[in-house]
């Protein structure tokens, strides 16, 4: 029977994606490994390659289609023998698909429900989509009770599957309640007719949201809602840095063109000073779950690179193992296929740590917010000549400031500041980073 090619996971956390071109055409002949699409997910695009053979006998979803949830069809595809006519009963998606389904949460890529549809036991039941707000499932006995006894449901919390109200909810709750605070009031105006109210008509002009932005926008509001930051600034000298860093350059190796292969930056020096500081501070390498402390054995370190329209992480695995030479390496590649929306998702998912480099435009000191699943994330201003008291005397010297912000559950005050110490320890006798 004709064989549906279903939306991929192109990653494991990733629930929905863009539907970004189609590279081959209904009544095209495929086999198996021709790329068929192309698809979008918030930070990268990656084809998706034929597992089948035969033709490509009808597309089910268009190009340029955003929030395609996983496992969806997206076209399907005919063998030998098969006719259009047989399309009809493969395309349609299994009956779980086609049920509202609450997904429990995942970092890392946008969430989406379906409505209910009309055959699904939860049709007819209060619901908030995910666009119109918070989403609120209630029993239709549930529903029934708690009007007689006067009780608005959005003040309840629901305990049967997905956060349904049921009837013990509505028997145990106090008549009169006061309705309990909801974002989805705040959201929805943030979102629409609240917020243009206060400009005048014609004066600005609405850009949706991409992907990348509401998936940034959701993780970072979710950082901060559940991760307790603490913050600990410090000022590093960079002289030493500096002056090993220009010997090092003019040692470069050369390429067939006279170029040098490699030129290592202040921020390839962060990066190694970082990792090898966790590594000395076992304590700080962590990730927090509700369950138990991860103690990471390697330093992964994310470095945050601008990209148009938000930002990326890709990740220097084990980096306190590698040389200066191979993170700055691998810095300028990934850098370039970030920017060109190139990566794969195992370059930047994941991670124990992250650096934020803002020193390059002219930013003195910030603070981060925590990426999950990282711990901690190290903010680093420019460097500037500033005088400093040594002894009796005054002298002038580069220094730069920087602010590790600390997931506070795990890495508190104290093990944050030694973490910092280890750091500028390494930074102030960058030869320390060579033996």
């Amino acid at each position: 029977m004709p064989t549906n090619i279903l939306m991929p996971a192109l990653s494991p956390t990733m629930e929905k994606g863009k539907l970004a071109k189609w590279l081959k055409k209904e009544g095209d002949k495929v086999k198996s490994g021709d790329i068929l699409a192309e698809i979008e997910t918030d930070k990268a695009t990656m084809e998706v390659e034929a597992v089948d053979e035969g033709i490509l006998g009808k597309i089910l979803v268009a190009d340029g289609t955003d929030d395609v949830a996983v496992n969806t069809p997206i076209a399907v595809i005919l063998g030998e023998g098969e006719k259009a006519s047989d399309i009809k009963a493969a395309a349609a998606p299994p009956p779980a698909l086609r049920l509202a389904s609450s997904p429990s949460p995942v970092k890392g890529e946008d969430k989406g429900t379906a409505p209910p549809s009309s055959s699904s036991p939860l049709a007819g039941e209060v619901a908030r989509s995910a666009g119109e707000g918070s989403r609120l499932f209630a029993s239709p006995l549930a529903k029934r009770i708690a009007k007689q006894k006067g009780l608005d449901l959005a003040t309840l919390n629901g305990s049967g599957p997905h956060g349904r109200i049921v009837l013990k909810d509505v028997e145990n709750a106090k008549p009169g309640a006061a309705p309990k605070p909801a974002a989805a009031p705040v959201a929805m105006d943030a979102a629409g007719e609240g917020v243009l109210k206060l400009f005048e008509p014609g004066s600005y002009e609405l850009v949706p949201h991409d992907s990348m932005r509401k998936v940034i926008a959701r993780r970072l509001t979710e950082s901060k809602h559940t991760i307790p930051h603490f913050y600990v600034t410090i000022d590093i000298t960079l002289d030493n840095l500096l002056n090993l860093r220009e010997r090092l350059n003019l040692q470069a190796p050369k390429d067939k063109d006279g170029k040098p292969r490699w030129k290592v930056s202040v921020n390839d020096f962060v990066i190694k000073a970082l990792a090898m500081a966790l590594i000395k501070v076992p304590d700080a390498n962590v990730s927090w779950t509700e369950t138990a402390m991860v103690k990471h054995k390697h330093a992964d370190v994310g470095v945050a690179v601008s990209i148009p329209g938000g930002l990326i992480t890709p990740i220097i695995r084990h980096a306190e193992a590698k040389g200066l030479a191979q993170i700055s390496i691998e810095m300028k590649d990934y850098a370039a296929r970030a920017r060109a929306r190139k990566l794969l998702p195992q370059e930047y998912q994941g991670g124990s740590t992250a650096v934020s480099n803002l020193g390059m435009m002219g930013v003195k000191n910030f603070a981060a917010v925590i990426n999950p699943p990282h711990a901690t994330i190290l903010a680093v201003g420019m460097g500037e000549r500033r005088p400093v008291v040594r002894g009796q005397d005054i002298v002038i010297e580069q220094q730069m400031s920087v602010t590790l912000s600390t997931d506070h559950r795990c890495v508190d005050g104290a093990l944050g500041a030694e973490l910092l110490a280890a750091f500028k320890a390494y930074i102030e006798e960058p030869g320390l980073m060579l033996v």
